[in-house]
């Protein structure tokens, strides 16, 4: 079984929702894909104080992502600042077109630009079975660590949005395919382009193969970039080249 996958490049004008949403749109309608992937906190920019634009799971933001999901019949992924329950979460939220919505929290937050000041990090690892594939929710920082991105033969597509800046590229493009090759995966990193108030971004979104190959990818300008996935490939490779039975026996204990 194939599917066609997409990630849409874009910059963002700083904590403008509406202005965000309509260009994100203008992206997603020229994918035609079964899934489309989004930067990290897509509406709004990568804003640590979340006071000014977090949003509760019905506000505009997961609306906007059903609505588009029903529209073009794909799943959208993306992330937001949520508030639940007197809590801020950067939440990578999975919309499918049936409109149900499944998220995960992100782990790892970016302490030293702020982030874990005032965002609550998530403790769940959460893997979306949807189009006969199993898709992993991370969000950026979350690609640098690799235990918490160990397959244990539960998910085959690792979901990277991102907030991540030019000064680092390097980094982003070793650890996507480094992902891919250790877990057998294929792996999706969609960064944003342009710049906010702090940071300037450099774009290199990327869809890696489980081999660690560079299906598509893009540079600085804003785009869309597409690759097909290909199930019984991955299973065939899995199956032949079994790594994973051969992996360390983590244990990952949340405090």
């Amino acid at each position: 079984m194939k599917h066609r996958v997409a990630v849409c490049q874009f910059s963002m004008e700083w904590c403008n929702v509406t202005a965000n949403l309509a260009r994100a749109e203008e992206f997603i309608s020229r994918a035609q894909a079964d899934c489309v992937v989004l930067p990290e906190m897509f509406a709004t920019g990568f804003v640590t104080n979340p006071t000014s634009v977090a949003q509760a799971m019905d506000g505009e933001i997961v609306g906007w992502m059903r609505s588009m999901a029903a529209r073009y019949n794909c799943a959208i992924v993306g992330t937001a600042i949520i508030e639940a329950e007197g809590k801020f979460y950067n939440r990578a939220l999975f919309a499918k077109p049936s409109g149900e919505v499944v998220c995960a929290d992100k782990r790892h937050l970016f302490s030293i630009g702020g982030e874990a000041e005032h965002l609550t990090a998530g403790t769940e690892r959460v893997v979306v079975e949807w189009g006969g594939l199993r898709w992993l929710l991370l969000t950026c920082y979350d690609l640098r660590f690799p235990v918490w991105s160990r397959c244990r033969g539960d998910y085959d597509v690792a979901l990277y949005p991102a907030s991540w800046p030019a000064s680092r590229r390097d980094a982003w493009m070793t650890l996507l395919r480094a992902r891919a090759i250790e877990n057998e995966a294929y792996v999706i990193g969609a960064n944003r382009t342009g710049s906010d108030p702090t940071t300037r971004y450099s774009g290199d979104s990327a869809i890696i193969g489980f081999r660690g190959e560079t299906l598509a990818q893009i540079g600085i300008e804003e785009g869309v970039i597409t690759a097909e996935f290909d199930t019984n490939e991955l299973e065939h490779f899995r199956e032949k080249f079994p790594t994973l039975k051969d992996s360390d026996d983590f244990r990952i204990e949340i405090p």
